[in-house]
């Protein structure tokens, strides 16, 4: 199958996402590797896609991949196999110029990594979404983990979405490694992993962005889902971006993967 092949009508707003992106062996995972490829297949096929990873802080805002670099494989203790994935994507050098224009503002530069490439984060997904690596790729900074600066941020990068441009929040919807509980069955994840995730899903149904902003004093378990908050992050950016169409967000993807929600939201 294609990916993403759908010709956008003239004029129409791209979605915005927010994915649960996985670890390296993801590309072992049969269903979700479908479920990752079926999502990208029923979107309007993207002129870029600006890419908001749980792997990447740093402050000010900092742009990378305007130019194809190699990837940062930012992970250890995996098989040999993993580290040689390659995503040779295209840079995305007019898209960080419109990023740069919508962000920069007196007191507030935006900053460049040219040398640094795609991380897991951005390139596990996007190796299932477009395969052929033919969608040119910025990925931009996290910098910030406060919830309400996130939202701003991604409102400020919201006109994005009327140019083609597909914006993607990648984390985790509930991510502590230490209470991973790999070789049980789907419905076998923790229960501070099912309550989190059942208390997001119902918080994003009731449009309750104050609630899932305050997640860590709101939620159940809130700090055991995120014992540090940057695989959570990346949804407060998709929010903000797709404010517009929060009335019309929608789980696309659910379930567990070692325990970890793996819940992914499509807003528009």
């Amino acid at each position: 199958m294609t990916s993403g092949t759908t010709t956008p009508a003239p004029g129409a707003r791209m979605p915005v996402l927010y994915l649960s992106h996985g670890a390296p062996p993801l590309a072992d995972d049969a269903l979700w590797t479908s479920q990752l490829a079926d999502w990208s297949a029923r979107l309007p096929r993207p002129k870029a896609v600006l890419m908001v990873s749980a792997h990447w802080e740093s402050a000010p805002v900092t742009l990378a991949a305007t130019e194809t670099v190699p990837l940062v494989y930012d992970f250890g203790g995996f098989p040999e196999r993993y580290y040689h994935v390659r995503y040779a994507a295209p840079g995305a050098p007019l898209l960080a110029e419109r990023v740069r224009g919508l962000l920069s503002a007196p007191g507030t530069p935006v900053y460049d990594a040219p040398d640094r490439g795609l991380d897991h984060g951005a390139y596990v997904p996007l190796v299932e979404m477009y395969p052929e690596a033919d969608v040119p790729v910025l990925q931009l900074s996290m910098p910030t983990l406060d919830p309400a600066r996130l939202l701003e941020l991604g409102r400020r990068l919201a006109p994005l979405r009327d140019e083609g441009v597909l914006v993607v929040g990648s984390g985790f919807f509930t991510h502590n490694l230490r209470g991973m509980t790999w070789g049980t069955g789907p419905d076998e994840a923790p229960g501070w992993s099912r309550e989190f995730d059942a208390w997001g899903g119902e918080a994003l149904a009731r449009q309750d962005v104050d609630a899932l902003l305050d997640f860590a004093h709101k939620a159940p378990a809130g700090r055991v889902a995120h014992p540090r908050s940057e695989h959570f992050a990346p949804l407060f950016v998709a929010l903000g971006a797709g404010e517009a169409d929060l009335p019309r967000a929608r789980t696309v993807i659910d379930g567990f993967w070692g325990g970890l929600a793996k819940r992914s939201v499509q807003l528009g």
